[in-house]
């Protein structure tokens, strides 16, 4: 008898071992689904497109406007249930695809397309994609390019050149056109406009320094850009130290007759810049010495192989998408799945200010593509020496693919704090025991330079199963020209700069997958209980009480901010409890304090009508994929993509099944996708 329950131990032990292997082995099988386009690819696929006589595609490159051109080339994702086949059965892997813009300027009705083609690596066919309802994508939504830019350049010359003793007087010397050393540049403010079908861009001028963000020279201009016969742009109006004028020459005229209120800037030199990142006045930290670094004694604990990921029971893929950034797919721990994707959706800020380009500032980050902004990070700055850096690789605004080399990196660290300890006091001078466990985590990191801002992306992952998205901004200030009245909406800074208030939010999706697909979701809230001392009556005890409620709608899900938000967010699986008898389950902890940026449906505010809310649950579906697009940058008034439809027809989210047929047979599912508004999330 005791040998055959030591077999039968044996045989199960044999078994669970299997499994497991069975189950590293299709996620790992299952990673390279999710894996970014290779530059073979994109090159295949930039062939095939330009090979194809219909759509009429010349170089992006080329300076003309009116041409037809691949703006984006990036994954198209698979479908959900397809790519479970073969992370959860070992089974074929969908085929790839790559979702490719095309912008068709060449034609009477100039117009954006989106269009699918695969098979990849030798695709063989195109279909168009569309949005939710059908919702056409204006021309003048599209991200600016370079080619619009050289544009830009041209006829901002032209408005300098009439205004030229104005710059060089109120600078000290400097100036936008004809100059060597001492030159101004220039930052184009977003949204173009006021309202949708509009391309008209604020442009301030600024000194060509190092960190030239915080050099305004009090000169702004508005210019009408929409047409694509750049001959034909406009000045529609001028701004100069607090002054407004409707033609450049205006501004000219009134500043030789001496008629308007002068600015002149204090001269600087290099050695006395105040924005270098030169460090300037005393510090007490010693510098002949290193400060502590990052080892690995034996080498690393984690293991990258392509694009998938394992360290310390935890497993995953990655991919950095062009339009958004850093993207996570089956997330396992102790090959266990919790969620399907974790992914960054996009990040604004919204700033406020007196002169026109600051109160017209309103940057939605996926409109200047991103994920594409990952320059090369740099080994002990920006990543522990001992890390491993991957290079990756985008194709936009461009017509091969470009390489960004060592732009994500992966590394362990200890947190300088014990994940747990307890040292047990025997009231004797000593003790009894003391247990301690180190802390260490793994990092994902990549960043996004967007204009002034140096945005760092970190996934995190705890050895006691708890992963962590953080984000931390850094770089330059977005700074405009000080004004008096510019004390309401910011603080100086330095001799006629101006920090401007403003607010950043970040949205990220978070699609779990808590030991399988049927997910619901509850809040707990504690409120006081008053009851009777059981073993002294006269007497009563008053202490807290776990409440739960279960959410069972969208609507009911969505929680705006302005509201009383629950104490714990719970997303469980009612089918599948743990040894103790409670549900499986992660929580969802906040270390955020974002707000809302503007009033609901005001303008620019239809555009990110997901940041109305700190948390929102949605039914999974693919036709729903992200919460913005590269297009609600340059038309957040009628955005293509809007969240708020995700929401608007209230589907239940509790134990909903929803069947799929998958080889002939069906089975149920709930998934649930939750939004997260924030600046940090700890999965728990």
């Amino acid at each position: 008898m005791a040998m055959l329950c030591f077999c039968l131990l044996v045989l199960l032990l044999t078994l669970d071992v299997c499994e497991a292997d069975r189950g590293r082995e299709w996620a790992h099988h299952g990673a390279s689904m999710f894996a970014d386009l290779t530059p073979h690819e994109m090159r295949d696929v930039r062939d095939y497109l330009q090979g194809k006589p219909e759509l009429g595609l010349t170089a992006a490159r080329g300076k003309s406007l009116k041409k037809n051109s691949i703006l984006l080339m990036e994954l198209h994702l698979p479908r959900k249930h397809k790519a479970l086949r073969a992370l959860d059965r070992g089974q074929a892997k969908p085929t790839r695809q790559a979702r490719v813009v095309v912008q068709f300027g060449n034609q009477s009705q100039p117009n954006i397309t989106e269009i699918i083609v695969s098979p990849l690596p030798f695709p063989t066919s195109y279909r168009e994609k569309t949005f939710k309802g059908d919702k056409p994508i204006r021309f003048e939504s599209r991200p600016i390019t370079v080619a619009e830019y050289s544009h830009i350049i041209n006829i901002l010359q032209k408005i300098t050149a009439k205004v030229h003793k104005v710059l060089f007087e109120t600078t000290g010397g400097f100036s936008f056109h004809n100059c060597t050393d001492r030159c101004l540049t220039f930052s184009d403010i977003a949204p173009r406009g006021l309202e949708s079908g509009e391309r008209r861009t604020w442009i301030m001028l600024q000194k060509f320094v190092e960190g030239y963000f915080i050099h305004p020279v009090g000169f702004e201009v508005l210019v009408n850009h929409k047409n694509l016969d750049p001959e034909r742009w406009t000045v529609e109006k001028v701004w100069y130290n607090g002054q407004y004028f409707d033609k450049v020459e205006e501004l000219a005229e009134q500043y030789e007759k001496g008629t308007l209120e002068k600015v002149k800037l204090p001269d600087h030199d290099d050695k006395d810049l105040y924005s270098t990142y030169i460090p300037r006045g005393h510090s007490n930290t010693r510098t002949d010495i290193h400060g502590p670094k990052l080892v690995e004694p034996q080498g690393p604990r984690y293991h990258v192989d392509g694009n998938f990921v394992e360290y310390a029971g935890w497993s995953f893929a990655f991919r950095v998408r062009s339009s958004a950034g850093l993207q996570i797919f089956d997330l396992r721990f102790n090959g266990e799945r919790i969620a399907y994707e974790v992914s960054l959706q996009e990040a604004i800020a919204f700033y406020s200010g007196d002169t026109p380009a600051a109160m017209q500032t309103k940057y939605i980050d996926a409109g200047w593509a991103m994920g594409t902004l990952d320059y090369e990070l740099a080994p002990g700055i920006d990543c522990p020496e001992i890390a491993t850096f991957l290079d990756l690789y985008h194709y936009y605004d461009t017509d091969k693919p470009v390489h960004y080399k060592n732009a994500l990196c992966v590394f362990e660290m200890t947190t300088g704090m014990p994940l747990r300890r307890h040292f047990n006091n025997n009231f004797q001078g000593g003790y009894n025991f003391f247990g301690g466990l180190e802390n260490h985590v793994l990092v994902l990191r990549t960043t996004s330079t967007v204009y002034n801002y140096d945005y760092i992306w970190d996934f995190l992952f705890y050895q006691n199963g708890v992963m962590e998205s953080r984000v931390s901004a850094t770089g330059y200030i977005h700074a405009t020209f000080f004004t008096p009245n510019g004390l309401h909406y910011g603080s100086k800074v330095y001799n006629y700069v101006l920090g401007n208030l403003h607010t950043h939010l970040i949205h990220y999706k978070v699609d779990l997958d808590i030991a399988g697909r049927e997910n619901s979701f509850e809040s707990m809230d504690l409120k006081y209980v008053n009851f009777t001392n059981p073993w002294s009556h006269k007497h009563s005890v008053v202490q807290s009480k776990l409440v739960k409620t279960q959410h069972q709608t969208e609507r009911g899900a969505a929680f705006c901010f302005g509201k009383k938000f629950p104490r714990y967010v719970h997303f469980y699986n009612p089918n599948e409890k743990n040894k103790w008898g409670h549900q499986k389950g992660y929580r969802i902890q906040y270390n955020s304090h974002a707000n809302s940026v503007l009033p609901r449906g005001w303008m620019e505010e239809n555009g990110i009508s997901w940041s109305r809310y700190p948390l929102a649950v949605t039914r999974h579906k693919d036709s729903e994929p992200t919460s913005s697009s590269i297009y609600t940058q340059n038309d957040p008034w009628e955005p293509v993509v809007s969240f708020e439809d995700y929401i608007r027809n209230n589907e239940s989210i509790i134990n909903q099944v929803r069947p799929i047929v998958t080889n002939n047979s069906t089975h149920s599912q709930t998934q649930n996708r939750i939004f997260p508004t924030l600046d940090g999330i700890m999965i728990v």
